[in-house]
């Protein structure tokens, strides 16, 4: 259906009363106050989901933050292990040569 169409049979019993003359305007206007009604309503859950929206962009954020404090701390906990065996290996050459240096004597 298009718009139009939608809109004009939406609006024929309005158009209808409007060519009868029907001087009774209380139907239409507790459909007005129905639709007013409804508009209200959406706008208070457009609202709603604007601030869920807000809360969940804001622990989105933080995640991020925490991820990336997380991932510098990986980063320097690699970093400790690897001078850590680095020095590991080389006490172990250093001892290796000792060890060979007493045997030859």
């Amino acid at each position: 259906m298009t718009r139009t169409r939608v809109v004009l049979l939406r609006l024929s019993p309005i158009l209808l009363l409007a060519l009868t003359g029907c001087a009774d305007l209380k139907p239409v206007e507790a459909e007005v106050a129905d639709l007013k009604q409804q508009v209200s309503k959406l706008r208070s859950d457009v609202d709603a989901t604007r601030q869920s929206a807000d809360q969940a962009a804001a622990t989105s954020k933080s995640a991020t933050e925490m991820a990336s404090a997380a991932q510098a701390s990986a980063n320097q906990a690699l970093a400790a292990a690897q001078a850590a065996q680095s020095s590991n290996s080389t006490t172990n050459e250093k001892i290796e040569r000792m060890f060979k240096h007493s045997v030859s004597k």
